[in-house]
């Protein structure tokens, strides 16, 4: 991975471009996690192109952010001191480099009205994009722009669409209670599920979130830059073209978040996201040899075999009722 150098990791540098017509206020975010560096080569690419007029932003305001952890970006690593997608809300008494990062961050997100945010994932597979909820006027997350935010995932470019994270999230915080696992910690407190969209959503915009491809696919830069410039034209800040949706739609609802209950639980293969599963299918044995089974047929989404107990393992995903 090729990591460019930065000059500071205690500040936070933006790019904001407006053009004198009113329009939409775009944000778009890269390297939220310091080792998903597609979004920050996807933005330059574009900066490049508007800083030599092949690219002019006509109306509205655009807000790059290349690298929104510094700290994280300039190691090459996921996080700097804990997971920035993860709690993410402004503090008076920030305790940690991520939370430094909210104070400035979750104020540049409040000022738009949507928010393009790019990463990239551990292992193998094809991009996605994660939308939010249904528009509900429910205490976990409401929202009022599902068919905006519902045509924005249709034109990123991938076909592939995720969506459920905070129900399952928040669904999993009410299961470990349950169990009674470490009380207390940060893991069990449903507003741990709100990263850079679910606080976008809850400042009454919306977004989503690009997942470009494997992080060392030399693909995914590319999966980043076209899908900024499907947002410039799709939102009429740049007169580009737009190029229609990639039909038919894969669209998935998570449905449920698997713990790791022991050391000794383990997955009985390597499972990728997204492989698909079938009713009953044996997913994972528990340290007291109790078998993981799929409840119906759907997809495993988030493996992580290296999960510390009591934390979450993989997400089970069934076909979304909700189509784009």
């Amino acid at each position: 991975m090729s990591v460019v150098p930065i000059a500071s990791v205690a500040s936070l540098r933006a790019h904001r471009i407006a053009g004198y017509a009113p329009g939409p206020r775009l944000i778009v975010t890269g390297a939220v996690h310091g080792n998903e560096t597609a979004g920050t080569r996807g933005i330059e690419r574009v900066l490049a192109e508007i800083d030599s007029g092949q690219i002019e932003i006509v109306r509205g305001s655009v807000t790059f952010v290349p690298v929104c952890n510094p700290l994280a970006y300039r190691e090459g690593r996921r996080m700097g001191d804990r997971n920035l997608n993860r709690r993410l809300q402004p503090t008076a008494t920030p305790q940690d480099n991520e939370d430094r990062i909210a104070r400035v961050l979750c104020g540049w997100l409040a000022e738009h009205e949507v928010l393009l945010d790019l990463h990239s994932f551990r292992s193998p597979g094809r991009p996605f994009v994660m939308r939010g909820p249904a528009d509900n006027r429910g205490t976990l997350e409401p929202f009022a722009h599902a068919a905006a935010e519902a045509r924005l995932a249709s034109h990123v470019g991938p076909n592939r669409v995720v969506e459920g994270w905070m129900q399952a999230y928040a669904d999993g915080v009410a299961a470990r209670r349950k169990r009674a696992l470490t009380p207390g910690a940060v893991h069990e407190d449903p507003s741990y599920g709100v990263g850079t969209t679910e606080y976008m959503r809850a400042a009454g915009g919306y977004g989503v979130t690009l997942e470009c491809g494997q992080h060392e696919d030399p693909l995914a830069p590319q999966v980043a830059y076209h899908a900024i410039r499907q947002t410039l034209a799709l939102l009429g800040l740049a007169e580009l073209p737009l190029v229609p949706p990639a039909e038919p739609f894969d669209c998935l609802a998570l449905a449920e978040v698997i713990d790791r209950h022991a050391e000794g639980d383990h997955f009985v293969k390597t499972w990728t996201s997204f492989d698909p599963l079938a009713e009953g299918e044996v997913i994972a044995r528990r340290a007291d040899g109790t078998e993981v089974q799929a409840p119906s047929a759907g997809h495993i989404v988030f493996p992580d075999a290296s999960a510390l107990p009591g934390h979450e393992w993989f997400y089970f995903a069934r076909r979304s009722a909700r189509p784009l």
